[in-house]
């Protein structure tokens, strides 16, 4: 395995024991969205507030392209959150908004993302 795959597995390996330490994310919390300072152009993210993490969550994972998001951060309750961690929360079966369907290419079957 390549330095950078472990570095990768690594940092979503912390992100899951971040979220997973949480007693309980509070999905209904309200949250901010702040985007990276990078002014190399790779998306207009700009900062926007969401009445709950939820939907913040589900912005961030749906309508963002995750080359804007880099170096972008979710803040709920006074913790932050990267991009691996949002992502992770949007995954977990606790998440309370239903997931978008994809028609996947390959397949031309639908499924959750």
């Amino acid at each position: 395995m390549s330095v950078e795959i472990q570095a990768i597995a690594h940092v979503r390996e912390e992100a899951r024991k971040l979220v997973d330490g949480l007693e309980g994310f509070n999905y209904q919390a309200p949250a901010e969205l702040f985007p990276s300072r990078s002014k190399k152009g790779r998306g207009r993210v700009t900062y926007k507030r969401f009445d709950t993490a939820a939907e913040a969550i589900r912005f961030a994972v749906e309508e963002v392209p995750p080359p804007a998001l880099l170096g972008a951060y979710l803040e709920v309750e006074e913790a932050r959150f990267g991009l691996h961690e949002i992502q992770y929360l949007y995954e977990r079966a606790a998440y309370p908004l239903k997931r978008r369907i994809v028609e996947t290419a390959a397949t031309g079957a639908a499924e959750l993302t």
